[in-house]
C-alpha cells in the first residue's frame, strides 16, 4: 500500500504540538566513552611537536623558536623569490588521477635508491650551517634518518666533520655532497675522507659558479659565525635558549673550511670555481669510484650530457629557488629529462616539495626519489633531533595515504597517468607555503 499523503494543517489551524522530549539523569557509562583520561604532555619539545600534523605547522613553530636571521636563511632565497615560490605552486597546482577498486589493503612506501633500500623514496638533501639552525645539527639529523631508514647527504658546508657524522650514526646511508673547490687537492682530500668515513655516494653541486642574490641574508647582516651587533643582541634576548645552547656547545665553524669569516655569498664566491666544465666531472669521475650524482641540472641537454659523463644520477633541481630567480620549473622539467636518460640513470628532484603527496607526484612523473632540505630544517628548528623525527613521520604518514587514495600499493605501481600537471602555472603572491 502506498504512504498515506500529509497535508499542511488549514490555514487557521496551528499544528499540533510535538511531545515533549523525555529527559533522564545520565548514566556513568553513557560518560565514561566520551573522556578523555590522558594527562597532559609535560615535556615542552613533545607538546609543542604534537600540535605539529603537517611541514607547515613545524615552520611556525620554527620561525618563532629561532632568530629571524637563522630562520630566514632556511627560508629565503634569492632575489624576489620568485623560483621558490613558483616551485612550490607548480605542486599545488597540480591534479591527481587516482583510480578506484585497487587493492591497497596493504601499501609500502619503499624504494630502491642507486641499488639499495630505503624506506621512502626520499634521501635528505645536503644543508649547510645546520649547528646554526639548532646546536644538535648534522648529527641529529642523521640520526633521524637512520631511524627513519633513509640516506642523509652531508654538505661540504656543513658545521660537523664527515667523520662526526659518520660516528653519530654508523648505521645510516651517508651520502657527501661536494663542489668542485679553486683547490683542487682539498677537493680530492675531501673525497679521500668520504671514502674512508663509508660514504657511498658522491654529490656533485654544480649550480653555484657564484652565489646567489639571497637578499634576506643581506638585509640581516647574516655572516658565519654570528655577528653580535645591535641587532643579534636584541634577536638574543628574544631567543635566550637558542644563543645558550649555540655559545654552551663548541664554536660554530664549517667542519671542512677553518677560519672563515664573512657572509655565505663571499665564502661561495672566494671558494669555489666559476670555470668548472665536463672535463671537471671528468676527472671527479677518475677520482671516486662509487655511485657519483650531480645536482643542480635545469636544461635537458644538460641530463644527457653527464650521464654520458658517467654519473648514475642526476638531481632536476634549482636549488630550491637560492641560485638564479625564475629558473626552470623542476617539476615541469622533470618528465623530459627522465625520457633523455632513460634507464641509464636515476632522476631525482627537488625544491618545492612540503608533503607526502608532493612526493608521490615526483615519482609518479618518473623520479627515482625525491630530496628535501627546508622540509627536515623546519622539524630540527622546531624540535631538534624529535622535530626532524616528527617531520619525516609526517612525510612517511602523508605519502602512505596518497599512494592508498590514488590505488597504488607502492611507489613502484605508480604512473605519469596517475598525475597531470595541468594548465601553465601561475605565480601567487604572498609565502610559497
Amino acid at each position: 500500500m502506498p504512504a498515506p499523503q500529509t497535508y499542511p494543517p488549514p490555514a487557521g489551524h496551528a499544528a499540533a504540538p510535538a511531545p515533549p522530549v523525555r529527559r533522564r539523569l545520565p548514566h556513568w557509562s553513557d560518560i565514561a566513552p566520551l573522556l578523555n583520561p590522558r594527562l597532559p604532555e609535560v615535556n615542552p619539545t613533545r607538546r609543542r611537536l604534537g600540535r605539529a600534523y603537517t611541514l607547515a605547522d613545524l615552520r611556525t613553530i620554527a620561525r618563532q623558536r629561532t632568530p629571524r636571521s637563522v630562520f630566514d636563511y632556511v627560508d629565503g632565497a634569492a632575489e624576489e623569490e620568485v623560483s621558490l615560490r613558483k616551485a612550490r605552486n607548480a605542486f599545488l597546482a597540480l591534479e591527481f588521477r587516482p583510480r578506484v577498486l585497487r587493492d591497497v589493503s596493504e601499501v609500502t612506501t619503499g624504494r630502491r635508491i642507486l641499488g639499495t633500500a630505503s624506506a621512502l623514496p626520499l634521501v635528505l638533501a645536503p644543508t649547510g650551517f645546520t649547528r646554526m639552525m639548532h646546536h644538535a645539527g648534522e648529527s641529529a639529523v642523521v640520526r633521524a634518518a637512520a631511524r627513519a631508514g633513509v640516506p642523509y647527504t652531508l654538505s661540504t658546508m656543513g658545521t660537523t666533520s664527515i667523520e662526526e657524522v659518520t660516528a653519530a650514526a654508523p648505521e645510516a646511508r651517508r651520502w657527501f655532497q661536494l663542489y668542485l673547490w679553486r683547490d683542487r687537492a682539498a677537493s680530492r682530500d675531501l673525497i679521500e675522507r668520504a671514502r674512508a668515513a663509508g660514504y657511498d655516494t658522491l654529490v656533485l653541486t654544480v649550480d653555484t659558479p657564484v652565489a646567489g642574490s639571497r637578499l634576506r641574508d643581506v638585509r640581516n647582516g647574516m655572516t658565519v659565525p654570528p655577528m653580535l651587533g645591535v641587532r643579534t643582541l636584541a634577536d638574543m634576548a628574544r631567543h635566550p635558549a637558542w644563543w645558550i645552547n649555540l655559545l654552551a656547545t663548541g664554536p660554530l665553524e664549517f667542519a671542512s673550511l677553518r677560519n672563515w669569516k664573512g657572509t655565505v655569498a663571499d665564502l661561495v664566491n672566494h671558494m669555489f670555481h666559476p670555470s668548472v666544465t665536463m672535463d671537471d666531472l671528468d676527472w671527479l669521475r677518475s677520482q671516486w669510484d662509487g655511485k657519483l650524482v650531480v645536482k643542480g641540472i635545469q636544461h635537458v641537454d644538460d641530463a644527457r650530457a653527464v650521464v654520458d659523463a658517467g654519473a648514475d644520477g642526476i638531481v632536476v633541481s634549482h636549488h630550491g629557488g637560492r641560485q638564479l630567480d625564475q629558473a626552470p620549473l623542476p617539476l615541469t622539467l622533470l618528465p623530459a629529462c627522465v625520457a633523455a636518460v632513460g634507464d641509464e640513470a636515476e632522476v631525482f628532484l627537488d625544491s618545492g616539495v612540503l608533503r607526502g603527496s608532493d612526493v608521490v607526484a615526483a615519482v609518479a612523473l618518473g623520479a627515482t626519489a625525491v630530496l628535501v632540505g627546508r622540509a627536515y630544517l623546519y622539524g630540527l628548528m622546531a624540535g631538534g633531533e624529535r622535530g626532524v623525527d616528527r617531520a619525516l613521520e609526517i612525510l612517511a604518514a602523508e605519502t602512505r595515504r596518497s599512494l592508498c587514495l590514488l590505488g597504488a600499493p607502492s611507489p613502484d605501481h605508480l604512473v605519469p597517468a596517475h598525475v597531470s600537471l595541468g594548465p601553465r602555472h601561475h605565480l601567487r603572491c604572498g609565502t610559497h607555503q
